[in-house]
């Protein structure tokens, strides 16, 4: 759980600099420079990713049960999981009809994957873990929304065929998900 909860530090602390620090990450972007500021950032996330991935994987051998979620609740998340993976498309994508209603379609969609894996997984190191991302994902959220009032930010909607892009992609990476490459990656098959 050390490794876990290090790696969370780490990863989320790199990721809170501009809901807590923001001036103080303006001086040292204009100190470093971008790109340098860009390869610090990048390096101390991977790290701390690296950690959440060996430590969760060390926690998961030996578990600590809090709560026995009922088995629709697995199915449950992987349908919350739909809207997640279109979040997460649009946020990455140019001017979005999406990105334009929600603002930050990225983070909400870490909100409700968090969420998600909440209500379906009840050890210890699942409330750490997704605990620590949704609590995460409401401050950044709810800070960036602030920024963008004080700077009077506006979000653009793009055309219709984008937000249809985002839809097809996301539901085509959510089947890949759902059905194949979660139980892959982390040996849980949500509809098995």
């Amino acid at each position: 759980m050390t490794l876990l909860a290090a790696g969370l530090l780490l990863f989320l602390g790199v990721h809170s600099v501009r809901i807590f620090a923001d001036d103080w990450r303006t001086a040292r972007i204009a100190g470093m420079g971008p790109g340098a500021w860009k390869g610090v950032y990048s390096i101390l996330s991977l790290v701390g990713l690296a950690l959440i991935v060996w430590g969760y994987a060390q926690a998961r051998l030996a578990p600590t049960v809090l709560y026995s979620p009922p088995v629709w609740t697995r199915h449950l998340a992987a349908l919350l999981m739909v809207p997640a993976f279109i979040l997460l498309v649009a946020g990455n994508m140019p001017v979005t009809r999406i990105k334009a209603a929600v603002k930050h379609p990225m983070v909400l969609s870490v909100k409700i994957w968090a969420f998600a894996h909440l209500l379906a997984n009840g050890t210890l190191a699942d409330v750490v873990l997704f605990g620590a991302f949704l609590v995460w994902a409401v401050l950044d959220y709810r800070s960036a929304r602030q920024r963008d009032r004080a700077l009077g930010t506006l979000y653009t909607p793009g055309p219709v065929s984008r937000d249809i892009v985002a839809v097809v992609v996301g539901l085509a990476v959510w089947v890949a998900f759902a059905f194949w490459l979660h139980g892959w990656l982390f040996g849980v098959r949500p509809f098995a």
